[in-house]
């Protein structure tokens, strides 16, 4: 029972009240007792000794209080608590200085005891708080014993926080840093000591009995990601990773945060810079619509531009559920926001007329697109009226009430493309293009590759394949294709929007191309599988409309660099103006009635350099 007592004492925030206020007195008598050099202090001197005792607690006590100082506990004392004391300590020797002058008058006062006094009370309370820490923090080194035997990758700032946090949770023990950085190497941090580089690791978990490996290198990109978890697999040892760096903006370090490496940190971890002050300027205190915002790229598009702060974002998208899933999250995650959200589709001319009367939207971005190759190789006509006639209508009510920009969104599959789904987007490409000549709307087009974890991504079919226990079925041992996560996908449509004038193509630059049997073999090793063992790999052959490889730019498209290292330009292609117009109703026809072999030609018409296939229309 009295160690009960004692523990609520020692956590109670009155009890360290209490200490703090002990300290002013003590302080003041030391500082006139070193002041007589350790002698007793002349009867003379202890009136105003008594003075200002009892005029400093409460001027004291009151700064304390209100700078902070029993906000936090003692246990997780810190730099910032210490240099709360330090502030709040100068402040009030300063106004007990003041009240020595204008009403002692410094009589009984040795000028030497306002010097020694805040030097004193901060360190008695600054050392109070640092041993009572070490005392804690030693006594849980002593008694941690079991745990999951850890080792930590990078011994940073993000592996000081990672590893402090350890250290108080009974379900880890950690034993040891490795670092590539060689000064860091001999150095303890929380008495856990560095003791090599990533090249060790495997030797390290032998030697010590690893048997989790955290990384805390949220700053590191995809090939030392890859690295390290290829050397964790050798080792046979489980591996877990902080998020990287865009994934942890605003969020604190600890192991709460730790989660297994997966496919995306893999592929998609660079840093992304970005010129935040241009996107804000176009975005912040504007009115943004965002076409199909329920999508994978579309409600990652509301995300990232709810926090800038726009004065209204606008989503509007025909599937209920995914409107419903985003309209909840912004609402809970962005309080703030003045959000609407429309139900409704790009193809209905008289849904989109209404919001842009009743909204007025300075900024659109047009996510919405129907998007599965194969899917739509076997219904052309549905492809034409979303991803050509829904673009045509939404391009055309931007430019109707003058909205500032339009950005849309399309796909790499727009190059050359050899099914409906690239053709259609290559259309809408070419009619914002050549819209835009004719437009004070500022019509620019994205153009990227396919993004990780995305609706009808191989990513998702591929993880669902091996929870089933497989076979992984890839179409070609020899299909490759580009990939980028979603976050910097937006990321750089984002950017692309502050960067355009209206009629360019910013195709994203999307790395190398990943060979798809080995995006699975990736994938299999992290479920703690092996490939060709646990699950097998199978090759389907190419389905309809699916090629090879896949190109970011036309040859005649001459691709240059831009002022941003991860966009690059490509020509716009213009066209006659009056023709295409005249094509797209003929598109439009053929679409109303089903003719996929009208509708196909007039595919080839606009976009010559397609290929393709006949196929039943469905």
């Amino acid at each position: 029972m009295g160690r009960k007592v004692i523990k609520f004492l020692l956590l109670n925030r009155w009890t360290a009240v209490l200490h703090d206020l002990l300290w002013i007195p003590l302080a003041l008598e030391l500082a006139y007792w070193l002041r007589f050099n350790f002698d007793t202090i002349p009867p003379e001197y202890l009136e105003s000794l008594l003075k200002l005792a009892l005029s400093a607690i409460p001027i004291q006590g009151a700064i304390f209080w209100l700078l902070g100082l029993y906000r936090g506990f003692w246990r997780f004392a810190s730099i910032p608590d210490l240099i709360r004391i330090l502030k709040a300590v100068g402040l009030g020797s300063l106004l007990l200085t003041l009240m020595a002058s204008v009403v002692l008058r410094m009589h009984g006062v040795p000028r030497s005891v306002l010097v020694l006094y805040p030097i004193l009370l901060s360190s008695g309370l600054c050392l109070s708080r640092l041993t009572y820490r070490w005392f804690k923090d030693s006594r849980i080194k002593l008694q941690k014993k079991e745990g999951k035997r850890s080792l930590i990758v990078g011994a940073g700032r993000a592996g000081e926080l990672l590893v402090r946090d350890l250290l108080h949770r009974p379900e880890y023990l950690p034993l040891a840093f490795v670092d590539d950085d060689v000064q860091k190497h001999g150095r303890e941090i929380h008495g856990i000591r560095v003791i090599g580089d990533t090249n060790s690791i495997q030797e390290i978990v032998k030697a010590l009995g690893i048997e989790l490996v955290l990384l805390a290198i949220p700053s590191a990109d995809r090939s030392a990601i890859q690295r390290i978890v290829s050397l964790c697999n050798q080792a046979n040892v489980q591996c877990r990773t902080l998020p990287s760096i865009f994934e942890m903006r605003g969020m604190d370090i600890d192991a709460e945060r730790l989660r297994p490496v997966t496919v995306e940190d893999l592929l998609g971890r660079d840093v992304v810079k970005l010129d935040t002050l241009a996107i804000s300027g176009y975005l912040k205190g504007k009115n943004v619509l965002v076409t199909g915002g329920g999508g994978s790229i579309g409600s990652e598009l509301c995300r990232q531009i709810a926090s800038i702060k726009p004065a209204k974002l606008i989503i509007i998208d025909s599937s209920e559920f995914n409107l419903y899933t985003i309209d909840h999250e912004l609402r809970s995650d962005f309080p703030e926001l003045k959000l609407v959200t429309v139900l409704g589709d790009i193809k209905n001319d008289e849904r989109i007329n209404w919001v842009f009367t009743k909204f007025s939207p300075h900024v659109i971005f047009h996510a919405a697109a129907y998007k599965h190759v194969p899917m739509l190789e076997i219904n052309p006509a549905e492809a034409v009226t979303n991803n050509v006639l829904g673009t045509k209508i939404v391009a055309d009510a931007a430019d109707r009430y003058d909205a500032d920009r339009f950005v849309l969104v399309s796909t790499d599959k727009a190059v050359n493309p050899a099914n409906v789904m690239g053709t259609t987007k290559r259309i809408a490409e070419l009619y914002c293009q050549n819209l835009n000549h004719r437009s004070k709307t500022k019509f620019i087009t994205t153009r990227f590759g396919n993004v990780l974890g995305s609706a009808g991504s191989v990513v998702p079919l591929f993880e669902k394949q091996i929870k089933d226990g497989g076979p992984v079925t890839v179409t070609h041992p020899e299909i490759t294709r580009y990939f980028m996560t979603i976050p910097e996908a937006v990321s750089l449509i984002l950017q692309a929007g502050a960067m355009g004038d209206g009629g360019e193509i910013f195709v994203l630059d999307m790395g190398k191309p990943i060979l798809i049997r080995e995006l699975a073999e990736q994938m299999i090793k992290l479920s703690g599988l092996t490939p060709g063992k646990d699950i097998e790999i199978i090759y389907t052959g190419l389905r309809p409309g699916e090629k090879l490889f896949e190109e970011i730019f036309h040859q005649k498209e001459d691709l240059k660099p831009t002022s941003h290292e991860k966009l690059l330009l490509a020509k716009s292609r213009e066209v006659d103006w009056e023709w295409l117009q005249q094509e797209i109703v003929h598109l439009q026809m053929a679409a109303s009635m089903r003719n996929v072999q009208k509708l196909k030609q007039h595919l080839h018409n606009i976009v010559p350099e397609c290929t393709l296939k006949t196929k039943p229309d469905g």
